[in-house]
């Protein structure tokens, strides 16, 4: 395992850590945890040396921080770091921050969370988080040594992240960052301004949900190009582990496969880092991702809201998806879930409201009809 450091105490951390957001689960309930393979794959973490755990309040329908709990009690919790996260969501007042930082140490058998979280950040979460004046309590909870680590996770724009980096001192932060998503909420902007305000980052979805596991033809035989073999999730994590800012990349694994194919790549993190070569394969992959979009959206919600219910970018979203990375399945089941609300292309009544607010001038009328023919 390869190491970097973070905090401003400098702390050795595993250049992977472990996101238990997606344990192996029973028949496709996500509830429904199979605990004796995830307590596996948490060991053979931790002898393969990752000592970073990242958990949340409603990870797994609220079983995941039990599953990590019972993990760190078969080890010596000095030598592992726990994440988690608090919900934002969930909180109406005040009191509610320390109602469920209370839960979630019960949860994880320890008297103390190494690294904490406010969960998945937007303007209007962070208003609120301001408003039930969040920073005392996280100031609170690190004088009491409950709390070592201070932090958000973040999923808004990159104007909202500056503002959000400049409200409190905080330890670390928490990003989406993928080759696919330079530009999108914080990105490669983002890094590099966390960076320079002494912020660690710490990035999550490197490859963007799986979606950049498996590859099209024409993308793989791009990558095959390529001297060093290397499979698509491997060419996905040796991008983040080349951003020099970048101290830790967090991967949600499933099963055993995933964690031994992590561990190996993990294992030369700081030594094989992409070169001009390489980087110029992925920047043709990406370009070759992109000539797949369906619709140019930018989820920019300029159209919203339909007066008829329609959820256009998400239909869009659902849609360019699908066509960009072959994950037709997946997709269709989110479009059910629109199908099932009245939230679908069907209920557009082609008033052309829509068409007269979009900055990219799409035609949407036209544009949802093909996307609810390709998801059905």
């Amino acid at each position: 395992m390869q190491y970097r450091r973070i905090t401003k105490n400098d702390l050795k951390v595993s250049a992977l850590g472990f996101g238990a957001m997606r344990f192996p689960v029973e028949n496709g309930d996500n509830c429904k945890i199979i605990k004796d393979e995830a307590q596996r794959m948490l060991q053979r973490l931790y002898e393969g040396g990752v000592n970073y755990f990242d958990t949340a309040y409603v990870y797994h329908c609220e079983t995941s921080e039990a599953v990590i709990g019972e993990f760190l009690k078969t080890v010596p919790r000095e030598e592992v770091y726990v994440a988690s996260k608090l919900p934002m969501w969930l909180c109406k007042e005040h009191a509610d921050y320390n109602k469920l930082f209370e839960v979630q140490l019960e949860r994880l058998q320890t008297d103390y969370i190494d690294f904490y979280l406010t969960h998945s950040l937007t303007k209007k979460s962070f208003d609120k988080m301001v408003e039930l004046d969040v920073f005392k309590f996280l100031d609170l909870e690190k004088e009491k040594g409950r709390i070592r680590y201070a932090g958000f996770s973040f999923h808004d724009d990159y104007e909202v992240f500056v503002e959000i980096l400049e409200s409190y001192p905080w330890d670390f932060c928490q990003i989406q960052l993928n080759y696919m998503d330079v530009d999108y909420q914080a990105g490669l902007k983002g890094l590099q301004k966390a960076k320079e305000l002494g912020i660690d980052v710490i990035v999550m979805e490197p490859i963007k949900g799986g979606n950049l596991a498996q590859v099209p033809d024409d993308i793989q035989a791009l990558f095959d190009q390529n001297p060093k073999q290397m499979s698509p999730a491997e060419w996905a994590q040796r991008w983040v582990y080349s951003q020099p800012d970048v101290s830790l990349l967090l991967s949600g694994m499933s099963n055993m496969e995933q964690v031994e194919e992590n561990l190996k790549i993990a294992a030369t993190a700081n030594e094989y880092i992409l070169d001009e070569r390489e980087l110029s394969i992925v920047e043709k992959a990406k370009e070759l991702f992109v000539q797949r979009v369906q619709v140019g959206c930018t989820s920019c919600e300029y159209c919203m809201p339909c007066p008829f219910n329609v959820n256009i970018p998400e239909v869009f979203d659902i849609f360019n998806n699908a066509s960009v990375y072959g994950r037709w399945e997946v997709n269709r089941n989110r479009y059910e879930e629109l199908l099932k609300s009245n939230r679908d292309a069907t209920q557009c009544t082609e008033c052309g409201q829509c068409e007269g607010l979009c900055p990219q001038h799409l035609s949407i009328i036209e544009d949802l009809k093909r996307a609810h023919k390709a998801m059905r």
